[in-house]
């Protein structure tokens, strides 16, 4: 009896670290986690922006964590939400570490396509060759760590939840500044291909229970709408987004959305969860204080950085760039990314909100509040 009351105290106060154990009966029991820098915890890890005085994982880890942000990831809130520990990167692990409960493969500035499609048509991508190829590639090598023989794998994958992305951001992000919005759309295809044929390979492999992503809305990230310095009141919707990468990202959506229901259609023995990061994201400019963050005129400017319409002339963690007071009350963190809070907010929305389709198990434990 007094076991039962210490362990109700301890999931009462979200910790859940030490209580969870490879027999649990949670309904993940392992994460398995592909993608770029908005899941990487320490594949990709440089010296910059990560020096001994790196702003990068100030807010939460109080240093540099391998992760593009101030804390926490969608994908930690994900795994603490299930029970499980924080994944460890592919690359940082060591002989013998236990990898049963989970592993990130998930490299910053990755792409979903090849290297090779992007030199193939003059377009310098150097972190394309750290892409799903080179990912999976990593998982095939690792997978007799995780279960041996059909039966083993069986159960194992059966317990299993495996995160496709967010990918494909980087793809986007590469052919924006070369092509115009309208030769973006013809690389959609080949995006959301290369992604379709991850998730298939991965099935193949024995995974029923997965994950693909969606993207963000581009047109409201603050390193986009620097870029583009437009002062044209018909470039923005009513929120401070740019319209037309919003809607580059819109059909992005659209054909991956297909590309999933197909893939459903042909393994009706397996559950593909679609993530709607583009409406879990763009809620929280379109109504910011609602959510606990700072409204117009500082909605779109960034905590870490210094100078300029957003916060943007000095990048963060390089030059004289500085933190602002308060991060949780800022979406973006350093252009690119966002901060703790914002992550945060999208994964309360995937997992307790509207934005999961079909949802995914119901967590025992509440992303906890700031």
């Amino acid at each position: 009896m007094k076991s039962l009351i210490l362990f109700s105290i301890i999931v009462a106060c979200g910790f859940v670290e030490n209580v969870v154990s490879d027999n649990n009966q949670f309904p993940y029991k392992t994460i398995l986690n592909f993608g770029d820098s908005v899941s990487d915890t320490g594949n990709s890890v440089t010296k910059e922006p990560f020096g001994a005085n790196s702003p990068y994982g100030s807010t939460y880890f109080k240093h540099p964590a391998g992760r593009m942000s101030n804390g926490r990831l969608i994908i930690d809130f994900i795994a603490k939400a299930y029970g499980l520990p924080f994944l460890p990167a592919y690359l940082n692990l060591t002989k013998g570490q236990h990898v049963k409960q989970g592993v990130n493969f998930a490299f910053s500035g990755s792409t979903a396509l090849d290297k090779s499609f992007f030199d193939q048509r003059g377009l310098d991508v150097p972190k394309a060759a750290y892409g799903l190829s080179t990912q999976f590639e990593w998982f095939q090598k690792l997978k007799p760590s995780l279960c041996t023989g059909k039966e083993d794998c069986a159960t194992f994958f059966n317990n299993t939840l495996v995160l496709v992305g967010e990918i494909g951001g980087n793809d986007i992000n590469a052919i924006i500044p070369r092509k115009n919005l309208t030769e973006v759309r013809e690389f959609v295809p080949h995006i959301v291909q290369a992604i379709a044929n991850m998730t298939s390979k991965l099935i193949e492999e024995g995974a029923v229970h997965l994950v693909v992503p969606g993207n963000f809305p581009i047109g409201c990230i603050s390193y986009v709408l620097n870029q583009v310095n437009s002062n044209k009141t018909e470039d923005f919707d009513e929120f401070g987004c740019l319209r037309n990468y919003n809607a580059a990202i819109k059909y992005y959506h659209d054909q991956l959305k297909t590309a999933v229901d197909e893939l459903r259609q042909k393994n009706p023995h397996v559950i593909i969860t679609y993530f709607n990061y583009y409406s879990a994201a763009r809620r929280l400019f379109e109504n910011p204080e609602q959510y606990g963050f700072k409204g117009k005129p500082d909605t779109f400017k960034v905590c870490c950085g210094k100078g300029g319409r957003y916060n943007l002339n000095e990048i963060c963690g390089l030059g004289n760039s500085v933190v602002c007071e308060e991060p949780s009350k800022h979406i973006n963190w350093d252009g690119f990314h966002l901060t703790e809070a914002g992550y945060r907010a999208v994964a309360q929305g995937l997992l307790e909100g509207p934005y999961a389709t079909p949802p995914l198990k119901t967590p025992p434990f509440k992303i906890p509040k700031e």
